[in-house]
């Protein structure tokens, strides 16, 4: 028996399709993916709530509940996760995350909530079996998981300082799984 797919959607990659009126493109990869596509609470507040009460972003806001409201993209409730699980986790990655990289004995904020909450998610869903990527388009998060080290040379160049990492944390990240909206709009045009 396959696993059951799920592509978690970070804040980026959405609103990546909605500036780029691609959502006819987005239902489509929908189709074809045979999966569930997910956002998390975090995600919903900043591309659908926040946005509906700021008149210049409040159009994409709506086409994005649209997709919530169709069903295209859901909350990870439709997988049987539980919000106060979720949060938890949640908060567990964001600490790990935001612990991985120091400069002197000062902790480097890498991520925010959106982000934590898709990895949080990945990995609750990773151990119920489900094959799982998370779409985001925020380097910051892919390098975490794509090249840890790389990010801690952008770290010093841009900060300016000598960077320590727990690179623990490094094996931990390398576990998630990203794609970026420009692959996912290649697949839905091929």
């Amino acid at each position: 028996m396959n696993p059951q797919k799920a592509i978690i959607f970070d804040s980026s990659t959405l609103i990546s399709f909605a500036m780029n009126s691609l959502f006819e493109e987005f239902k489509r990869l929908k189709k074809i993916f045979n999966g569930k596509f997910l956002i998390t609470k975090e995600v919903k507040e900043e591309i659908i709530d926040k946005p509906l009460n700021i008149k210049r972003f409040e159009l994409e806001a709506l086409k994005i509940k649209q997709l919530l409201d169709k069903k295209i993209i859901e909350m990870p409730s439709s997988v049987g996760l539980k919000d106060n699980e979720v949060a938890r986790k949640t908060e567990e990655m964001l600490n790990r995350a935001n612990s991985t990289y120091k400069e002197k004995s000062r902790d480097i904020h890498i991520i925010d909530l959106g982000e934590a909450s898709c990895l949080a998610v990945s990995q609750m869903l990773n151990e119920k079996g489900f094959d799982i990527i998370i779409a985001v388009d925020e380097r910051t998060t892919r390098m975490l998981g794509e090249k840890p080290e790389n990010l801690a040379t952008l770290l010093e160049k841009r900060l300016h300082v000598k960077i320590n990492s727990n690179k623990e944390n490094y094996n931990f990240f390398r576990e998630f799984k990203f794609i970026r909206s420009a692959e996912l709009v290649y697949v839905a045009y091929k």
